[in-house]
């Protein structure tokens, strides 16, 4: 599990390799990762839009970005939590991604919130000490 913490959004996510939608044999390895999102700020907040960097296991960078999470754009009160399950197909065994997430405060202020660099990692690739 890795976990980060800006302005009192704590942001958590678990990755996991899913076997039955990958085909090594054809460089085909999909992997899922469930995010949390809590507010623990004493604000209500809207996450507006996503950011990610997902590197493969040759190093190339890809990113992507958009409005909300799987079609949503949550508001989160104080103590409330959101979340979801996506998923990010690569060509290579393992890989990494990061980001952010653009959330909006009720007074209209925008910061952005770290969703924590983790590991994609399949049983095909090589393990590496990070």
């Amino acid at each position: 599990m890795y976990k980060a913490v800006t302005r009192g959004i704590r942001v958590t996510v678990m990755p996991r390799f899913v076997e039955e939608e990958s085909s090594p044999d054809e460089d085909r390895y999909f992997f899922a990762y469930t995010v949390e999102i809590t507010n623990m700020s004493t604000e209500r907040v809207q996450l507006r839009s996503r950011h990610w960097k997902i590197v493969d296991g040759h190093g190339h960078l890809q990113e992507v970005r958009g409005p909300g999470v799987v079609g949503k754009q949550p508001v989160l009160g104080p103590g409330e939590t959101f979340s979801y399950t996506s998923g990010c197909p690569l060509t290579t065994p393992g890989g990494t991604m990061e980001g952010t997430y653009t959330m909006v405060t009720g007074a209209g202020e925008s910061f952005q919130a770290d969703i924590p660099a983790f590991s994609l990692d399949s049983p095909f690739g090589k393990r590496v000490m990070h």
